[in-house]
């Protein structure tokens, strides 16, 4: 059974977030090692589930598991030649490291949404017309941008500790 099938999701790289979050749960509950009778299989099941919803949850991972289950998913961890693409992730990432308030935080998080928005409807014209090679560099460019989106997401909660910090004094 593929990740799709457990949370009886189609396979697809759009699938809807709060479905898979509401199955989740239900599986959780359902799986939980606390409520079973056999503990090692439940506890075995509740980690492949969790992993599963980790896997799809986020729009790179999910797109190299569809190159994965057509087994085009060897190379992914090849770095990228794309020169202008290089060149455009350095200037985002340059942008966040000199962002100092919330605008400007803002500012580069949503850049970074419409780059990963833009890439998701590459990877999906690339694996509809099984043109695997785009596939993958979409797929490593869409991991490159969901980092830069978790470290935005670091740098904003960073920012907010230090502003409650500042307003304790």
């Amino acid at each position: 059974m593929n990740y799709f099938e457990l949370f009886n999701l189609p396979v697809t790289l759009s699938i809807d977030l709060d479905e898979l979050k509401s199955t989740t749960l239900k599986l959780q509950q359902k799986y939980h090692p606390d409520r079973a009778e056999n503990k090692e299989q439940a506890l075995i099941q509740s980690s492949e589930i969790n992993h599963a919803y980790k896997i799809l949850s986020h729009v790179d991972s999910r797109a190299a598991y569809l190159l994965s289950l057509k087994n085009q998913d060897e190379g992914l961890d090849q770095s990228i030649h794309d020169l202008f693409f290089l060149q455009d992730a350095l200037e985002v990432r340059e942008d966040l490291e000199n962002a100092t308030t919330e605008s400007q935080l803002t500012s580069v998080k949503n850049q970074v949404i419409q780059a990963i928005e833009s890439l998701t409807v590459d990877f999906q014209n690339s694996y509809e017309h099984s043109d695997w090679d785009n596939a993958k560099d979409y797929v490593r460019k869409l991991q490159f941008f969901q980092r830069v989106l978790n470290d935005v997401d670091k740098a904003e909660e960073k920012l907010f500790d230090d502003q409650f910090d500042q307003d304790d004094f």
